[in-house]
């Protein structure tokens, strides 16, 4: 929300109350609260038809600052909320002197001056961040009498923004306007499926916004040497989370909001779908996957979406009888073959569905404030939605998806969640306008639970579209309906680097691309980028996604991807706990692994996956691509061949290849098997030195499917010589070898 007319003058209609000193501080064992008159005074007088700025800081976990900046403070709480995990079992320093208030956790300060006018600055020991300013707070009223409250963090010269949940647009947010607000926009717009009130800084600290609601951000748009968020109401909440490095603030902004959960070995293989729109039953189920398995290509997953169901009835549960008279046979036989199954959903029941009248009369679909069902045609005729606030709503939705977990189904796509209503009334009271982006925590929350408790912890996978800050921890997420063409394969990564650096530790996309079908060039180049991305899958609208229905070559290439992204597995799997126990993600900006290298900031045509492998995807049809390469001797991972960093380069490739390098000094465990993801990683594994130091000694520890023990190996080269010793855990047989030298 923009309140200015340039600089100096505010919009017709628009008054804004602002901090002018600080009256008075009240400290207390968490933090201090700032009393702020919204001019100076100078005598009793002055305290007269003056309003205050109320402003709390506190510490929420070590090395995080929140800030409750507040006008009137009579309003009842909101809810919903996010559900944090805030503590208070780390010690809080609060200094308050004659000129400033402080408060330090861990080595993150936030010091309050109390002469001279506003100004708020949070330091990294004696390093400035950001601060906020004489005009940075203001509360304000708009021409139509509506409340906001804003705060505007500076902006240091050079810095960069990153993050605000799954965004299409440039990957450095400076420039934008960003509103939190979930859309079924597609991929080429402004508007996001996932959105997250969390921005992260190259400066080494991030922002989350407390609010679940529309929360408007101005990065660098309103005032240029600032980023402003706002939200509508009389106070906002924000915290202020400290790095040094991003990936140490991602560390501490997922202990707050929630860690993605470990999801199962088989889900890091191929997933196929029967697409959307296109015709399928059983015989055009099998006859893929005989397809497939004739070709020697590896498939873990098949995707059954949509017309599962009949027409019109979406969502029943049933399967369409015509099309699958035998869904307990059909899904048995698949299973016999080695194969997973997904099924589609979303959260909206269609008037048609024997739900609609179950869900009416129990109560739980979502009405209008004259007690009618909501309803409308988009999408579902007469669609409704289900409410997620009302437990015996989620106990009965998922009992009607515990029905197919018995019959057979291992997982389901959560899809849609976006479009919610505000003009209705929640079981629970829960404020419309904070319900819309929070749906799809509920939504995705109820499914994930519910397979964690049938299938067990480690073994619940979701392919989700909608999120909002928290949802990492229900993974994994898929960019949405993007176009089939080289533009949209770019804008998908963009969507990928953005919500990674927005918390979300694995992330998919439609191989090949939704909407349309593409031409075998996008195809095969796209195969190369999903099957380096943390999951996999071939899924389309309204035509197939096996490759023979492209070219031969379609064919070679899906197989030698696939097959490299299998035998990467003991990597993968270890890049994932990282994930898992960190919040640090599996696909990685540049940036968050080079923050300190100055090309890394703007860099969003490549990407690091895991800490070692540098993934730059080919996105044209005549195989040039132009990549950056950090400091040192990059290896590539397939050929050997070597690149000298820091350096730009551009280079051609056949369709089995891309820019594929490993780390200077990286060891990366290879697996034994090629055909499969779930096999015991440790087992013959070889660990390759890549261009290592004389001396270089590592520790490298490959996890076991499902989270057991694994195996600890410890690396050393020597005299041009790689050994490695097993220290813990245990593995069949196990090799080294040296991979490229030090240039």
């Amino acid at each position: 929300m923009k309140f200015t007319d340039g600089y100096w003058q505010l919009r017709p209609g628009v008054t804004v109350l602002r901090p002018g000193t600080v009256e008075s501080v009240e400290p207390d064992e968490r933090g201090f609260t700032v009393f702020a008159p919204t001019g100076r005074v100078t005598g009793r007088g002055d305290t007269l038809n003056r309003p205050l700025v109320t402003v709390r800081f506190f510490s929420a976990a070590p090395g995080v600052v929140g800030v409750t900046i507040a006008h009137h403070l009579g309003d009842p709480p909101r809810q919903p909320r996010y559900a944090l995990a805030t503590r208070e079992d780390h010690p809080v320093t609060v200094d308050v002197t004659g000129l400033s208030a402080s408060l330090t956790t861990g080595e993150l300060t936030a010091r309050v001056a109390l002469v001279d006018g506003w100004r708020v600055e949070f330091l990294h020991g004696d390093r400035l961040l950001t601060s906020s300013t004489a005009r940075s707070i203001g509360v304000v009223t708009d021409a139509d009498g509506r409340a906001y409250v804003h705060e505007r963090l500076g902006l240091d010269v050079g810095e960069t923004v990153y993050g605000l949940g799954e965004r299409f647009g440039a990957f450095v947010k400076n420039g934008q306007t960003v509103d939190i607000w979930n859309a079924d926009g597609g991929t080429a717009s402004e508007q996001a499926y996932k959105n997250v009130p969390f921005y992260l800084s190259n400066r080494g600290y991030g922002v989350f916004v407390d609010h679940p609601e529309h929360v408007s951000f101005e990065i660098g748009s309103e005032v240029v040497s600032q980023t402003q968020f706002s939200v509508e109401g009389q106070s906002l909440t924000y915290y202020l989370v400290d790095g040094p490095t991003p990936k140490d603030v991602l560390r501490r902004y997922t202990a707050l909001t929630g860690r993605p959960a470990r999801v199962p070995a088989w889900s890091y293989g191929l997933w196929l779908s029967t697409s959307f729109t296109t015709s399928y039953d059983e015989k055009t189920v099998t006859e893929f996957i005989d397809g497939m398995a004739e070709r020697d290509l590896p498939l873990s997953v098949f995707h059954f979406d949509c017309f599962w169901m009949r027409q019109f009835h979406w969502v029943d549960f049933v399967w369409d009888p015509e099309t699958f008279p035998d869904p307990e046979g059909m899904l048995r036989r698949l299973h016999e073959r080695g194969l997973k199954v997904c099924v589609w959903i979303n959260p909206y029941i269609a008037q048609r569905s024997y739900l609609f009248e179950e869900g009416r009369r129990a109560g739980y679909l979502v009405r209008r404030p004259d007690g009618s069902i909501w309803q409308w045609d988009k999408w579902q005729a007469g669609m409704a939605l289900v409410d997620f606030t009302n437990p015996d709503a989620v106990a009965w939705y998922t009992e009607k998806l515990k029905a197919l977990l018995d019959m057979g189904v291992d997982c389901f796509k959560t899809d849609f969640g976006e479009r919610i209503p505000t003009d209705v009334v929640w079981h629970d009271g829960s404020d419309p306008q904070r319900m819309h982006n929070y749906y799809s925590y509920l939504y995705n929350q109820a499914v994930f639970r519910l397979l964690e408790s049938e299938r067990g912890e480690g073994e619940a996978v979701v392919f989700a579209r909608s999120a909002t800050a928290g949802g990492q921890q229900f993974p994994v997420h898929w960019g949405g309906d993007c176009e089939s063409t080289f533009p949209a394969m770019a804008e998908s990564l963009r969507g990928g680097l953005s919500l990674a650096a927005s918390g979300f530790g694995y992330w998919s996309h439609d191989i090949g691309g939704f909407e349309g079908t593409p031409d075998p060039a996008v195809f095969k180049r796209w195969i190369a980028f999903g099957l380096l991305s943390s999951h996999s899958r071939l899924h389309g609208s309204g035509s197939y996604r096996v490759p023979w229905a492209f070219d031969d070559e379609a064919v070679d290439v899906l197989r030698h991807f696939t097959r490299l992204k299998l035998g990467l597995m003991p990597y993968l799997a270890s890049v994932a706990e990282e994930a898992h126990r960190d919040g640090v993600p599996m696909m990685r900006p540049m940036v968050l692994e080079f923050p300190d290298d100055p090309a890394a900031a703007y860099l969003d045509r490549q990407y690091m996956l895991g800490p070692d492998v540098l993934v730059a995807p080919v996105m044209s049809a005549d195989g040039e691509v132009t990549f950056y390469v950090p400091a040192g001797t990059w290896t590539h991972l397939v050929t050997g061949e070597q690149l000298t960093g820091p350096a730009w380069v551009t280079e051609k490739h056949e369709f089995d290849s891309l820019p594929l390098l490993a780390r200077p000094g990286a060891v990366i465990p290879f697996g034994s098997r090629t055909d499969r993801p779930d096999y015991e990683w440790a087992d013959g594994v070889r660990l390759r030195l890549f261009a290592p130091a004389p001396g270089q000694r590592a520790r490298v520890r490959v996890p076991s499917p499902g989270g057991g023990p694994g195996a600890d190996f410890e690396v050393r080269f020597e005299d041009g010589t790689a050994r490695a010793e097993l220290v813990a855990g245990a593995s069949a047989a196990y090799h080294c070898e040296v991979q490229g030298v030090r240039q």
